[in-house]
């Protein structure tokens, strides 16, 4: 399927102070891992932007599925909405944006492998 018609879920949070991020993190990875309809999942932790910018937020999650109905199926499966209830419990505040995707540079092609070179017999 064309890039231009992946489905996006973008998730911008802030956590609560007393929160353990990196449980929150192993969990949402354990769950992306167990569901097919997820084509690719990256996380961060904001590093770089100005408090005043940032607004507070300081985790982005940006999630890629093939298609919106592949985005319906992860939204409404039984293991995303018992996490869910465990994220929102963690979290002060959130932004989400689900979004196709419009893609304007595609990524370079992938550079070919190179095998080893044999290792000569002495």
């Amino acid at each position: 399927m064309a890039a231009e018609n992946e489905f996006k879920h973008l998730v911008l949070v802030k956590f609560k102070e007393d929160v353990v991020v990196e449980d929150i993190l192993k969990g949402m990875e354990t769950l992306v891992s167990e569901m097919d309809t997820v084509k690719s999942f990256v996380w961060g932790k904001d590093t770089e932007s100005h408090e005043m910018l940032r607004q507070g937020f300081t985790h982005a999650f940006l999630m890629t599925f093939n298609t919106k109905e592949d985005h319906i199926a992860f939204s409404t499966h039984p293991k995303h909405l018992e996490f869910s209830a465990s994220f929102s419990a963690a979290i002060e505040k959130a932004v989400l944006l689900d979004f196709p995707a419009v893609l304007v540079k595609p990524p370079p092609p992938a550079a070919a492998v190179t095998p080893p070179p044999a290792a000569a017999d002495n």
